[in-house]
């Protein structure tokens, strides 16, 4: 049963503890001491608590080589008859390399008497049916199942009764058959939160009544902190690692119609957030996934909004920092203004004297504070709320959106609309990522997928024909994106987001003085820096460091919500009463993936037993360890995306331990250091003589490539082959094999740079002979290791060549011989190396910050290519061309790299490659 952690007084439920908790007089609702004294540790800054430097690493909680130090000695409470033992408030372990990890043991502590997912969904009053019947008030698991499909499939009900009016569907045994029927059914299932509706009321007159429609949002919060899916998704330990709308009112004057509606947004806010607040203040006992009961506040952390409605939401006008004291005059300048705190809003309302309900004079009031007319702000009263702290910084619309709106034009007028476009359409495609054959000026629409894909090219694209300056300033524009997207953000890798921003700063007159800053509406030239969304850049870093990586509080899944949520249930509906259909559909929904998590949690979609028999647990640890993995397998195919990347990683694994007649050798998927190699099982071109592969790849040194490869390999298979001086082997020179297998592309798949527990873009490196659309066939770039002593991507470039792939291929055993042998056990690529030219003392180019690269030739000039194993490559490489002032018209998009003779290694194509080798 849950208990009080005060007076360890035991009630029937948690929310029980919750009430008790939140008598205003009881002894329990006042923080003892010790609570105190985590609270004001907590609060203080780093250098007040510890006397160590700030490390720039991020590990898990509690690593094994970390030595735990107890800061406080262990103290104890009385606590009625019973003594009750405390953990140090504040616990410090330290590593052999001086990393300091700080931990709160005591935020996590766990109390008896919580409840699992399954648990309960036992408690629902149709629990006695599913005892009987799992699949209630379904009779079986097929009809379950094609009742499932049916409520979730967006069919609205006459589409569902043509369905089940069906001959074919008559012959089913079927529960219902009337769409009336099953979603009657659909309301006997266990719900989660349900939908509320309330009539909001107004001091001024509207169109019509103003109708919210919401959810207990202490509810939702309870039921994902409960979520099995999330079981292994949450640190209960807080750690610091030292390292548009209709108009609604009706007003004469429109601006002050705007006015009601914040009003009116703030008024809904305090409806719907008043569970969360009551929460921050008193706290609510909560059952995690695993049924441990945990004493929860609910402070606003991350409030996701793009800049207008982050204005809004502070309170203050437009041409105003939501989050600084900073005007627009001050968008431009170098460093960040002090922060808008909420105590210096409120005592700005509060000095406001005049009447409320005149929105006109009220309004005027607020002028010289720059506050846009609402009284009262919803966060007033939510304990820690600070707008300044909880309206993070945004990427899609505060970076990406500013990127396009302000960047790209930038570079248009450098270079104009013409080169622009040529530029961007003869730059090499890249599998998987969008390019752009008719150029950029003239898109519509351009989304935020978009906008990322431009930012891949721009630098590359820009480079030598815009001012040196104006090309710094848009790179380090880019650098401060990267850096800042970064999942996991390090002491060095804040410093680099300042210095990026710096350095912008430091170059960003070029951009006005030569008249690249226009006017979207005027077409007039711009001597002004008004540009709310740069000024926002400069909280980037302290946001940072209050709550962590940018990127978890990006607006693509909200924006994505409006589909979810309105326009996919919206279809379902008869086209009257939107918003009530609308909330049912929701609720069906949602209860549909309850119910199927339910069951499959049970095993119930396997084998229809009863509850009691399935729910039997199992001593041997093995089988444990299974059903765990079969769990998460279930959660992740329900609560998931149905479109999953293929970890070539997991399939390397299972081929790796098949059977050695089961699979073709060598494996077509394996790890090669810390990437998976995958190739198409059968290949492209088989069993093709060795010369007629050379003439058709136009490499007429290939013969003699795979005789100095056979003898750098000798007797034994070598790790590493690196890049010899010159051709030892004749022209003709006799192999042990006369056939190749040849593929035209292989991918190349990586985890995460920053979290190797999840898997990166999967990239494509071709090597396509020319043919008749390919007149110089396609090849593509690749980092090679070379050397074993590094190892990508924490080496970066250390240890490893760029080189041009120009054929996959795999020696095949002469007829009649068996078995495999020392030449026929691996995949052979033929490279030709990139050398990076030197830039006085630095290997990058200043303006770009890109490496320079040429083709290594020999001294008889030809290129400088040899075979090397497949399981070097590492990672693919995107080489573009050095444009110039003025790119050359005859340039394409296939015969670019052909055609050049010198290139740019883009490190902007993607953001682990851009991590791996900045």
């Amino acid at each position: 049963m849950p208990v009080c952690p005060k007076c360890l007084k035991y009630f029937r439920t948690a929310r029980g503890v919750t009430f008790h908790r939140a008598q205003l007089r009881a002894v329990c609702n006042v923080c003892d001491d010790q609570d105190t004294e985590l609270v004001s540790a907590a609060a203080a800054p780093v250098n007040e608590r510890v006397n160590h430097e700030v490390d720039d690493a991020l590990l898990p909680p509690s690593p094994p080589e970390f030595q735990p130090m107890d800061l406080d000695p262990d103290p104890a409470w009385e606590g009625g008859k019973n003594r009750h033992s405390i953990s140090p408030s504040i616990s410090i372990a330290a590593d052999s390399l001086g990393r300091v990890l700080v931990t709160f043991p005591r935020a996590s502590e766990i109390f008896e008497g919580g409840e699992t997912f399954l648990t309960r969904f036992e408690l629902d009053p149709y629990s006695v049916c599913r005892r009987l019947v799992p699949f209630y008030p379904f009779a079986n698991l097929d009809d379950w199942r094609v009742a499932n499909f049916l409520l979730t499939s967006g069919l609205s009900m006459r589409a569902l009764d043509e369905f089940l009016s069906l001959e074919a569907t008559k012959n089913m045994p079927l529960s219902f058959w009337t769409a009336k029927d099953l979603r009657a059914r659909a309301e006997l299932l266990p719900s989660g939160p349900r939908w509320k509706f309330q009539i909001v009321p107004t001091t001024h007159p509207t169109r019509e009544p103003v109708q919210l429609y919401f959810r207990d949002t202490l509810d939702c919060v309870e039921a994902l902190f409960n979520h099995p899916f999330f079981a292994d998704k949450m640190d209960f330990t807080p750690f610091r690692l030292f390292t548009t709308a209709e108009r609604l009112f009706i007003h004469p004057v429109r601006r002050m119609c705007g006015v009601l509606e914040e009003r009116l947004f703030h008024q809904c806010l305090d409806i719907v957030l008043e569970p969360l607040k009551q929460a921050a203040r008193l706290g609510r006992m909560m059952s995690d996934p695993v049924g441990n009961l945990r004493y929860c506040f609910t402070h606003l952390v991350s409030y996701i909004v793009d800049t207008p409605e982050a204005r809004m939401l502070a309170c203050v006008r437009g041409n105003t920092s939501p989050v600084t004291t900073a005007m627009y005059k001050d968008f431009g300048d170098p460093h960040r203004h002090p922060s808008r705190t909420a105590a210096t809003t409120l005592a700005q309302l509060a000095s406001i004297e005049c009447d409320v309900l005149d929105v006109d004079q009220y309004f005027a009031a607020c002028e010289r504070f720059r506050l846009n007319g609402v009284s009262h702000p919803f966060w007033r009263d939510w304990p820690l709320a600070e707008p300044s702290e909880f309206l993070t910084p945004e990427s899609l619309h505060e970076w990406h959106r500013q990127f396009w709106d302000h960047n790209v034009r930038w570079c248009k007028h450098a270079l104009g609309a013409t080169e622009l476009d040529f530029r961007f359409s003869i730059i090499p495609r890249i599998t998987g990522i969008a390019h752009f054959p008719n150029g950029i000026t003239k898109l519509k629409q351009v989304g935020g997928r978009a906008q990322r894909d431009i930012q891949r090219y721009i630098v590359v694209v820009i480079a030598g024909a815009a001012d040196a300056d104006v090309v710094i300033a848009i790179r380090t524009l880019m650098e401060f994106r990267y850096y800042s997207q970064a999942t996991t953000i390090t002491s060095i890798t804040r410093d680099k987001i300042r210095a990026s921003l710096q350095e912008f700063h430091d170059h960003k007159d070029a951009i006005i003085q030569n008249g690249h800053r226009h006017g979207e509406k005027t077409k007039q030239v711009l001597r002004h820096w008004h540009i709310p969304k740069l000024e926002l850049m400069q909280s980037v870093s302290p946001s940072i460091e209050r709550v962590g990586s940018i990127l978890q509080w990006s607006a693509d899944t909200t924006e994505h919500a409006h589909i979810e949520v309105i326009k996919d249930p919206a279809s379902t509906t008869n086209n009257h009463s939107y918003d009530t259909q609308i909330c049912r559909s929701l609720d069906r929904s949602e209860k549909c993936r309850l119910f199927d998590t339910a069951l499959a949690l049970h095993g119930s979609t396997s084998e229809p037993t009863s509850m009691q028999q399935l729910g039997r647990e199992t001593n041997d640890s093995d089988s444990e360890s299974s059903e765990r993995d079969k769990d998460r397998s279930v959660l992740d195919g329900i609560w998931t995306s149905k479109r999953k990347t293929t970890s070539f990683f997991d399939v390397a694994a299972q081929l790796s331990v098949s059977p050695p007649d089961s699979v073709p050798r060598p494996l077509r998927t394996f790890i090669a250091g810390s990437t998976a190699i995958h190739l198409n099982y059968d290949p492209s071109l088989k069993c093709v003589p060795i010369d007629i592969v050379a003439e058709r790849f136009k490499l007429p040194d290939l013969r003699g490539a795979l005789g100095d490869y056979l003898n750098r390999e000798g007797n034994v298979t070598q790790n590493f082959h690196m890049f010899g001086s010159q051709r030892r082997s004749p022209p003709d020179v006799h192999l042990p094999f006369k056939e190749l297998h040849v593929w035209y592309k292989v991918r190349l798949q990586q985890k995460a740079y920053h979290d190797p527990s999840d898997i990166a873009s999967t990239f494509t490196v071709h090597a396509h002979p020319p043919d008749r659309l390919l007149k110089y066939g396609r090849y593509d770039a690749a980092i090679m290791n070379v050397d074993d002593q590094w190892q990508w991507p924490s080496s970066g470039l250390q240890g490893h060549a760029i080189v041009h792939v120009r054929l996959i291929m795999c020696p095949v055993l002469p007829r009649g011989s068996s078995g495999v042998n020392r030449f026929s056990d691996r995949f052979l690529i033929y490279a030709q190396r990139f050398d990076i030219v030197p830039q006085g003392n630095s290997s990058v180019e200043r303006t770009t910050g890109l490496h320079v690269l040429k083709k290594a030739m020999r001294a008889s000039g030809s290129e400088l290519g040899e075979v090397f194993p497949l399981d070097q490559l590492r990672s693919y490489a995107h080489v573009v061309p050095r444009f110039g002032r003025k790119a050359d018209n005859r340039l394409t998009s296939t015969n670019c790299i052909h055609s050049s003779p010198s290139f740019f290694l883009n490190k902007y194509f993607e953001k682990d490659f851009f991590y791996a080798i900045s």
